[in-house]
This record gives C-alpha cells, sequence and structure tokens, in this order.
C-alpha cells in the first residue's frame, strides 16, 4: 500500500509536515538513495528506504519496548510541566504515536512497556484480562505474617473498595521488603492495599507483567526491543511462588533502593 511521503515521515517519527518540508528543500531527505523533491510523493514503505540526513526511517508498523521506568517520569506521552517516560527513547525510537501501555506512578519503579500498538495495550488495560502484575515493595514498617491471609480474602481499601484477591510473601534476607502480586489496576492500588492493613509503601518497583519478566541487568532508564511473540507471554498466569523464588534468588541484582 502506498503512502504519502510526508505522512510516512511524519508517523514514523517526531517530525512535523511543515519540518519535512524544510528537510527537503534542504535535500537532507532520500529515498533509496536519490534526493527526493516533493513531500507528495507516494511511496511504498515495505519496499522503500527513506533516509534523513542519512539516518534511515524505521519503517516498521508496531514496535515494542519494554522500559526500566525510573523515579521522577510520568506514564505519559507529553507534558508541559513533568518529565515522561516517552523522553527516555532515543532520537531514533521516538515516533509521535509511541505511548506507555499501562502506567506506573511518578515515584514508582520498574517494568513498563512503550509501543503504538493500541489492541495490546487494549488487552494490558483491560479489567477482564487480570494480567498478573508483580512488585518489590519497600515498606515503612516490619511486614506481617497476617498480611498473606488479607491479601488473599481482598484487602478493602479507602472508599470502601474491596480488591480481587492478591498475593504477598517477605524477603527473609531484607529487611520490611516484600513481593505482592495484583491483576487489578486501581489508582495507587499497592500504596492503598499497604495503608489499608497498617503499613505505607516507601518504594514500588514493578518486575514483572503475566510471564514476561524484565531482565535483572537492565538498569533504570534504560530499555530493549522486545518482539510481538514475546508479548504473548503477558496474559499468562505464572505461580507465585515460582515468580518469588527466582526474584528473590536475584534480588541483590535488583538495582533498586532496597
Amino acid at each position: 500500500m502506498t503512502v504519502r511521503l510526508d505522512k510516512f515521515i511524519s508517523s514514523h517519527t517526531e517530525i512535523t509536515r511543515s519540518e519535512i518540508k524544510k528537510l527537503i528543500s534542504k535535500k537532507a531527505v532520500t529515498l533509496n538513495g536519490e534526493t527526493v523533491c516533493d513531500s507528495s510523493l507516494k511511496i511504498d514503505p515495505e519496499s522503500c528506504t527513506v533516509c534523513i540526513s542519512g539516518k534511515p526511517v524505521d519503517s516498521r508498523d508496531k514496535v515494542y519496548y519494554l522500559l526500566n521506568k525510573p523515579a521522577g517520569y510520568i506514564s505519559a506521552t507529553y507534558d508541559k510541566k513533568e518529565k515522561t517516560v516517552t523522553e527516555l527513547l532515543c532520537e531514533d525510537h521516538r515516533r509521535k504515536d509511541i505511548f506507555p501501555a499501562g502506567r506506573l506512578d511518578k515515584d514508582s519503579t520498574g517494568m513498563l512497556i512503550l509501543t503504538n500498538d493500541g489492541a495490546l495495550s487494549h488487552k494490558i488495560l483491560s479489567p477482564a484480562s487480570h494480567i498478573p502484575k508483580f512488585y518489590i515493595v519497600k515498606l515503612a514498617e516490619r511486614f506481617r505474617d497476617e498480611y498473606v491471609k488479607e491479601f488473599e480474602k481482598g484487602v478493602v481499601i479507602d472508599g470502601g473498595e474491596k480488591c480481587l484477591p492478591a498475593k504477598v510473601r517477605a524477603f527473609e534476607t531484607v529487611e520490611n521488603t516484600a513481593l505482592t502480586e495484583i491483576s487489578q489496576g486501581k489508582f495507587h492500588q499497592v500504596k492503598r492495599m499497604f495503608e489499608a492493613v497498617g503499613n505505607k509503601v516507601e518504594f514500588l518497583h514493578r518486575v514483572q507483567m503475566g510471564a514476561l519478566m524484565m531482565p535483572v541487568e537492565l538498569g533504570f532508564g534504560s530499555y530493549i526491543e522486545i518482539m510481538h511473540k514475546d508479548l504473548s507471554h503477558l496474559l499468562d498466569k505464572p505461580d507465585f511462588g515460582a515468580v518469588f523464588e527466582k526474584i528473590n534468588e536475584n534480588l541483590s541484582s535488583y538495582s533498586i533502593n532496597i
């Protein structure tokens, strides 16, 4: 299928159409190695190579990045005052259509998927999917054994909302630290759940969604590209005990403040 050159460049980069015209006038745009003079030229992205100042424009329709979100960034594409997670992508990977599929609070860290795949985002955000999400939690006070049963029966948070059953287990090697699994996405849910049982979350770090685990070696602000086939693991329901043991083995390797 053919598309206008300026539309293709605009949808696959952060460059506006007016900027594209200026680049073309400066002979900075090439098509299959030949300088382009007309922004309305019809091209077939699958069989053509478009370059801007010698750099190829990524022609792929769908892209997926797994980001280790640092604190201080909001899960949005644009904000006048705050830094956004899309700013963490390198210039070559930035596109107008990329957005975070899901969210993490500004002060929370860890696994976040950036994509331009709306269907995938809907699956992640849909309450019907019940995708399990796993968080390493640092608490203000010691972990109490009764939390396990309270989470299993469903914690009633402020406002009288009852959460779906969740799982939680303390790490023995690190004080006041636990792994929790939830399958909902209520606003500040993990923090509100621990407040409801008389504790407070000081640090929240997401390490896994479904059976897709974030690489231990991925540092804050870093990201990797993942394939669409890998995303099928998002809908898997892994065993909590197995996830706990795997994370516990590598707990000291995570670049988190515990």
